[in-house]
């Protein structure tokens, strides 16, 4: 008893309160499969063609091997700052550093999207109902879904994943029941099924179908709030890495086979193969799918972002006001007042200035990627060497490390490449600079707490006499 600390050095958090579903819930949520499946596989036939069915294959694949690698530490150690705090037990505070900013961005930046996409497709609900709004009624909707989410987030970790769970499960819902109705209108389809493409054409297609699983970690958020984390965690984000992956297999197989390997650049392909099949009813049922799938995104993608800012102000990298807690509500509620603003503010101010929501949402999307791609790169790195340090490596880390961290790599070169050209570079070099600058600082002023970083939980004394035990 006399080693153990007096307090977690997270405490303030709900410790120990969170059920394995709440937090699947988290995961599922954050990846969005509902509005993934009515979108990315356009996306990814661009680059796939027939192939796309193949490329969501392989990608699953990957986003598996990303997730055994992630459970390499969430199977140990419970921590709030998700990929941040684990890759500082692997690698150490530099690159733990790089994946904190990768992951900060993307998790912002994915608020700003998933706000994005529910402020189009209830405009777009609207418009079916012969209300064509103007673009500043956009700007009110995600200021208003901003507002909600805060609120919610700040209640706690508890209400929000209970109102995520049940706002994503009706999504799920209608986006199977509308890919039924168009699968039973299909015609027997090709056994070809796109495998004579080659496997290089399904490649092709794996960065952007990466797209759809992007947040499938975010369970790591809530190590330290679940009742036990140690197997909760790794089956949420395994579990959901899985269910991303045959939804986005179905959706892909249904979106190819009814365009006839013509999928590519349709803009919104689930609409128009429902009214080519005397269904336009179902665009109604699409557009409230994506739209509350972007709703329930905001509130779980919100919590995973409010809890690597409250890591890093407990670790000292960060304004240290940061890591307070709310004490009714036990949530990062400073964090919660500096992020929601900021997440809200810009999307809100790209609707006004007239640029498209489409267009918004597709650079938005393509930022987030670039900071997830970052931190599953390095976490997965990590992991071995992780192991290695605690005594516990084993043959099988080293091999999915050495097939995941070449493809990831790969990956992100392709990302860079396919950027070119546009204003994603230029946003993702004003984040690098934004990131040196910041990691220079730190350098000077405060050598000791960036030497320190990745915050997580530990036993304390007053656990051991609560029976409170991961």
């Amino acid at each position: 008893m006399s080693g153990l600390r007096r307090r977690s050095p997270v405490h303030g958090l709900d410790r120990r309160n969170l059920g394995p579903v709440e937090v699947l819930a988290q995961s599922v949520s954050s990846a969005a499969p509902a509005a993934g499946m009515a979108t990315v596989p356009a996306i990814v036939a661009t680059s796939a063609g027939t192939a796309t069915v193949w490329s969501f294959v392989l990608a699953t694949a990957l986003a598996v091997l990303v997730g055994t690698c992630i459970s390499r530490f969430t199977r140990r150690m419970a921590a709030a700052g998700s990929l941040y705090s684990l890759t500082a037990k692997g690698l150490g505070p530099a690159a733990a550093f790089a994946s904190g900013t990768a992951l900060l961005a993307g998790y912002t930046i994915l608020v700003m999207a998933a706000l994005t996409g529910a402020a189009i497709y209830l405009d777009a609900l609207l418009a079916r109902f012969g209300w064509r709004a103007p673009p500043v009624v956009g700007a009110v909707i995600v200021v208003l879904l901003a507002a909600l989410a805060g609120a919610l987030v700040l209640r706690g970790v508890r209400v929000s994943a209970r109102i995520v769970l049940a706002v994503e499960a009706v999504s799920i819902a209608l986006m199977l029941i509308i890919f039924a109705v168009l699968l039973g209108s299909l015609p027997v389809p090709d056994p070809d099924g796109g495998a004579s493409a080659g496997l290089g054409t399904a490649a092709a297609g794996v960065l952007p179908a990466l797209g759809a699983f992007i947040g499938f970690e975010a369970a790591t958020t809530l190590g330290v709030e679940a009742r036990r984390p140690f197997r909760s965690v790794p089956r949420a984000v395994l579990g959901t890495a899985a269910v991303v992956g045959l939804l986005s297999v179905v959706a892909a197989y249904t979106q190819v086979a009814g365009f006839a390997g013509r999928l590519g650049g349709q803009p919104e392909p689930v609409v128009a193969l429902a009214a080519a099949r005397g269904a336009p009813w179902l665009a109604v049922l699409l557009d409230l799918g994506i739209a509350t799938s972007f709703v329930a995104c905001t509130l779980a993608t919100a919590n995973a972002l409010v809890r690597v800012l409250f890591s890093m102000g407990r670790d000292g990298i960060a304004p240290r006001v940061l890591g307070a807690t709310h004490r009714r509500y036990r949530t990062p509620h400073m964090a919660i007042a500096v992020a929601l603003p900021v997440a809200a503010a810009v999307p809100a101010a790209l609707l006004v200035a007239g640029v498209p929501g489409p267009d918004a949402l597709r650079i938005l999307l393509t930022v987030a990627t670039a900071g997830y791609l970052v931190g599953y790169l390095l976490v997965c790195l990590a992991a071995p060497l992780f192991l290695r340090r605690i005594g516990e490596l084993t043959p099988a880390p080293v091999l999915v490390t050495a097939v995941t961290v070449p493809a990831l790599a790969v990956a992100c070169g392709a990302f860079v490449v396919s950027a070119l050209g546009g204003p994603v570079p230029v946003v993702l070099a004003a984040l690098l600079l934004a990131a040196l600058g910041w990691f220079g600082w730190l350098r000077m002023r405060r050598p000791a707490e960036l030497a320190a970083i990745g915050v997580y939980d530990e036993t304390s004394a007053a656990d051991v006499h609560l029976g409170r035990l991961p």
